[in-house]
């Protein structure tokens, strides 16, 4: 099982994208567990205050880092992973995705308002992005990022290959699929798919998904195998975090 802590202001955000469909189900079969916790319970003034003004001036409010810290020291344990949605972190990919799967316990960090107290980053072991833009606050990154690591964890799909053939595996896009009818405004399903022979039908998707990637992520063909060294100076001049 994977457990996941999410430190957030608003867990009524998350919760409903994290308890229906595939994830909802994936929880009630114990593959996932999901907790939240607040950062106002470890705030001291009555008014539960978690964010203050910034030194030097700026608009926004940022979150203290106090709160903050004593969540995540409440939550991490020995094999936890503490990561933080920020724009500055390394771009969640469907390998990075797949990684973070492996592990038994990730604590996910929400900024909120214009950021965080910069003194915290220490505390956290890996900073992820969604990409560049800007978000409210870090809940809808998060929930995306759960979601795609909880359809990777074994037993969420009735057969555990269903994800292998999707987009990103391979750096291809997936191969357009259809359903039934067969004939739809004048529109036919290739015949291929209709012939009932594997591997006719096999070289079929192939050859769209090439042809789809080259159309419209050309991008993902350039993913060629690197070796070793030179996997260590790509993050090292991205600055990326082994997980």
């Amino acid at each position: 099982m994977l457990k996941v802590d999410i430190i957030t202001l608003f867990p009524e955000v998350m919760e409903a994208p994290l308890s229906n469909s595939i994830i909802g189900r994936a929880r009630e079969k114990g593959i996932i567990k999901v907790s939240y916790q607040n950062p106002r319970e470890f705030a001291k003034d009555k008014h539960k205050t978690v964010d203050d003004r910034p030194y030097g001036g700026g608009p926004g409010m940022l979150m203290k880092a106090e709160p903050l810290y004593k969540s995540i020291k409440k939550l991490r344990k020995q094999n936890s992973l503490v990561i933080m949605t920020s724009p500055r972190g390394q771009r969640f990919t469907q390998t990075l995705a797949k990684k973070l799967a492996k592990k038994r316990h990730l604590i996910f960090v929400c900024g909120h308002y214009e950021g965080v107290d910069a003194r915290i980053y220490p505390q956290v072991d890996l900073e992820v992005s969604l990409g560049d833009f800007i978000l409210t606050g870090g809940e809808l990154a998060a929930s995306v990022m759960i979601d795609a690591i909880t359809r990777l964890l074994p037993g969420t799909f009735k057969k555990d290959d269903v994800t292998t053939s999707e987009s990103f595996e391979g750096s291809l896009l997936e191969a357009p699929q259809y359903t039934r009818p067969e004939v739809w405004r004048r529109k036919r399903v290739p015949s291929v798919l209709l012939g009932g022979n594997h591997k006719e039908i096999e070289r079929w998707k192939q050859e769209e998904a090439l042809k789809i990637t080259r159309q419209f992520r050309p991008d993902l063909l350039d993913n060629r195998p690197l070796k070793t060294s030179d996997k260590r100076n790509k993050k090292e001049t991205r600055g990326e975090k082994e997980v």
